[in-house]
């Protein structure tokens, strides 16, 4: 079953900071992976090249998201989403998200 408060910190986490309304959700990730709050900050701005105020700043976040193509609140035809957003996000972090991962495994195992 894993960790039943697993998905509930998570939560709690990437809220506290607007979630995938800025960039809480990355930050968040980058917690989890036992980074401190400040240094997850810096890691994620380093990454998608803004400063470090600009990631709580919806409107900047909305259209970085958007140019990055890492998912945005609301469905954008043609916009990655879902796995897609996930996949983007992991390269993009440069860290490994266990669902992308196994998708990758199944869809290489299929025959021809």
């Amino acid at each position: 079953m894993g960790d039943p408060l697993g998905m509930s910190l998570s939560h709690a986490l990437a809220s506290g900071m607007g979630g995938i309304r800025t960039a809480g959700d990355l930050v968040a990730r980058m917690q989890l992976r036992k980074m401190r709050l400040a240094e997850a900050k810096e890691y994620v701005a380093g990454k998608l090249k803004v400063a470090v105020g600009d990631l709580a700043d919806s409107t900047v976040m909305r259209e970085l998201r958007a140019e990055l193509d890492i998912g945005v609140i609301t469905a954008v035809p043609g916009c990655a989403k879902g796995i897609d957003a996930k996949a983007r996000i992991a390269e993009l972090l440069g860290v490994e998200i266990p669902c992308v991962s196994k998708l990758a495994e199944r869809v290489a195992r299929r025959p021809g």
